[in-house]
């Protein structure tokens, strides 16, 4: 998920180079998914990835060409867009933790498989493992949580609307906390304009009326979660030494310890497991968390972060055409019209004014 985005900071946990490093500071941020992030977080820390394309062609060792990326492009487009509406059918029958937890642990399986088959090993130093903690935390325990609570009060269009203002915090904050990245003027508007159309979205000029305030309020702290792991990810985590695979597995397995803790404090354990629901979770979990994680690192290494980024802006328009014609969720003319208005403002802070390196790939 955007993301979803998912995203999950998938390459920032690898190792830049130095020249990689001095060529990252002249490269705009950019959306989880975090490992795993519905979606939006996932660009923003693949867009700062070194390179790791010989061409956008080619794959990392330039040996086969790329020629179904945009399948996968594709696929990675509706996985995180889709991703809302099964967080909605899951708190249809289970507690929003249950749905964290149920979505961790599928997702963890995944990339357990995936580990194995590619015989990569988990990180051995306890600092790092401290880091994955906090990590976890913000990139994946938290804004999943916060997501499926806002989903048992808020259409899952708007949720998938909110998660695309993930960019904007991250320019935000990266402003404060990254001294490499130095606002500009189209950056400072981008800003501005998307933050308008938040406004736009959520009908501010009527007062909020209609609109469930707390769970828009978490689903927007849901967005800005993700930056805030991205930030601290790649002051803390990068140069590691561990693959990025390893890293995003191991993160998710804290992620899913830390639900274990928490969801029997605040829910009992299901009574029943209806089918479309259960199969919901799952499929939010594997595919949203654990298989979209792969193709975005498989995006990353083919193609760069700055061309995988653009599925950020796909994701809440699948978000908003899947809720209207499969859950039957209304939409006014303001949240079309805000929506185009957010993710304009999110291209904006992306764009660069200094040329970059030969692109990698990018992505909740």
């Amino acid at each position: 998920m955007s993301y979803v985005v998912d995203l999950v900071i998938v390459s920032l946990m690898s190792a830049p180079s130095e020249p990689a490093a001095r060529s990252a500071a002249h490269r705009a941020p950019r959306a989880g998914a975090p490992v795993s992030a519905p979606p939006s977080a996932a660009a923003a820390a693949a867009a700062s990835a070194p390179p790791l394309a010989r061409h956008p062609g080619t794959s990392e060792r330039g040996r086969r060409p790329a020629a179904d990326w945009r399948i996968r492009f594709g696929a990675l487009s509706l996985i995180w867009g889709f991703s809302f509406l099964l967080i909605k059918v899951g708190t249809d029958a289970f507690a929003p933790f249950q749905v964290t937890f149920g979505r961790l642990l599928s997702g963890t399986a995944v990339l357990a498989i995936a580990m194995a088959v590619r015989r990569e090993r988990v990180p051995r130093s306890l600092r790092t493992w401290g880091h994955l903690t906090v990590a976890a935390f913000f990139l994946n325990a938290l804004p999943f949580s916060l997501f499926a609570y806002a989903e048992t009060t808020i259409p899952s269009t708007l949720a998938g609307i909110c998660n695309a203002t993930s960019p904007l915090w991250g320019m935000a904050l990266s402003i404060v906390a990254l001294s490499e990245d130095r606002p500009t003027r189209r950056r400072v508007a981008g800003l501005g304009l998307g933050f308008l159309g938040v406004l736009t979205v959520l009908g501010a000029w009527q007062g909020f009326s209609g609109l469930d305030l707390s769970g828009t309020a978490m689903a927007l702290l849901a967005s800005l979660s993700y930056p805030i792991g991205w930030i601290y990810v790649r002051r803390t985590l990068a140069g590691t030494g561990s693959s990025t695979l390893a890293l995003t597995g191991s993160q998710l397995f804290i992620g899913t310890l830390q639900l274990t803790l928490v969801t029997p404090l605040f829910t009992s354990a299901p009574d029943t497991f209806p089918l479309l629901p259960t199969l919901a979770v799952v499929a939010l979990g594997a595919l949203g968390t654990g298989l979209a994680v792969l193709l975005q690192y498989g995006l990353v290494e083919e193609v760069g972060p700055t061309t995988a980024q653009m599925v950020t802006y796909f994701i809440p328009v699948i978000a908003t055409a899947a809720g209207v014609a499969l859950l039957g969720e209304q939409l006014s003319w303001n949240t079309p019209v805000g929506a185009v208005i957010v993710l304009a403002g999110a291209f904006l802070t992306q764009s660069r004014t200094v040329p970059a390196a030969p692109p990698p790939a990018d992505r909740p």
